[in-house]
């Protein structure tokens, strides 16, 4: 059980907390019953995403097996057979589908589009140059509808631009530290980073840094933010937004950490509390009107 517990990657359940950014900027934190189904369509989607990361294990199995990392997570080491992976994965995969649908018929089509797009990333789209990252930012954006559609609230085209914006952010970064790190290695750890070179990756990364504090800038100033929130004080969260995209700009850069957004958050106390001032700033103006 261990290590099937581990091959359902928890640590990478994180992502799925874009989810709750609808219904956070949507005005609905505290409105029942949007609150706790949000929470359950945050439940089904961290299932949904380990059922990936199993059906990703079985797909990439060979050459895992050759990797020297990806060797030694417990499918590709032996330490679990198939036959137990592919019941977890039925078993899963039916109970998020079943619990999908009965929740919401569109968010159960949004759960079925995710995992069918990420089957086809791993087997054929991630070995695409930049059209790999722009399926990160795909993955993303599906969470940003789902929790839109849960949450009953407008879609913001304001969002889904900071959210596909930050994935393809992140996603630059992490391959630009993978072809450094690997370097003469890179073809045997990523098939794609063959595709890339340091020099391309830089120029992609400062366009998105860019954009992204420049979307969310016009974001927290734009008049149907004002009227949504009743206050123009939204704009109190920027600096947050600015020193957490620079904080992880230095962390890659600087002190040549591996660009994976989620071990970056989970072993960075600075960033974290970044984060924490951040949702409680936004929260703050929202809600209470500081």
């Amino acid at each position: 059980m261990k290590n099937i517990f581990i091959s359902l990657r928890p640590h990478q359940w994180i992502k799925n907390l874009f989810i709750l950014l609808p219904i956070i900027f949507g005005n609905k934190l505290f409105v029942y019953p949007a609150n706790l189904k949000t929470l359950i369509a945050f439940s089904l989607f961290c299932i949904t995403s380990s059922v990936v990361y199993l059906i990703n294990d079985l797909i990439d199995l060979e050459e895992d097996k050759n990797h020297p990392v990806k060797k030694l997570r417990p499918l590709a080491s032996g330490k679990i057979s198939l036959k137990k992976v592919k019941v977890v994965i039925i078993v899963l995969w039916l109970i998020s589908l079943i619990a999908s649908f009965y929740l919401n018929l569109y968010f159960g089509w949004i759960i079925v589009c995710y995992l069918v797009l990420n089957i086809l990333y791993s087997s054929y789209l991630k070995k695409i140059v930049i059209i790999e990252v722009l399926c990160i930012g795909a993955f993303f954006l599906l969470r940003i509808i789902a929790g839109t559609i849960i949450a009953e609230v407008d879609f913001s085209h304001w969002m889904i631009f900071m959210t596909v914006l930050l994935a393809i952010f992140l996603g630059f970064n992490k391959r630009r530290q993978e072809l450094k790190h690997y370097k003469d290695n890179a073809p045997i750890q990523r098939y794609v980073l063959t595709k890339y070179n340091t020099y391309f990756l830089d120029q992609m990364i400062s366009v998105t840094t860019a954009s992204i504090v420049v979307v969310y800038m016009l974001y927290t100033v734009d008049y149907r933010t004002i009227n949504l929130f009743g206050t123009n004080h939204l704009s109190y969260s920027i600096p947050f937004v600015y020193y957490g995209i620079f904080r992880y700009l230095y962390l890659v850069h600087k002190e040549n950490k591996d660009g994976d957004p989620t071990n970056l958050l989970l072993s960075d106390r600075v960033l974290q509390i970044n984060i924490l001032l951040w949702i409680i700033t936004c929260i703050s103006v929202i809600y209470f009107k500081i």
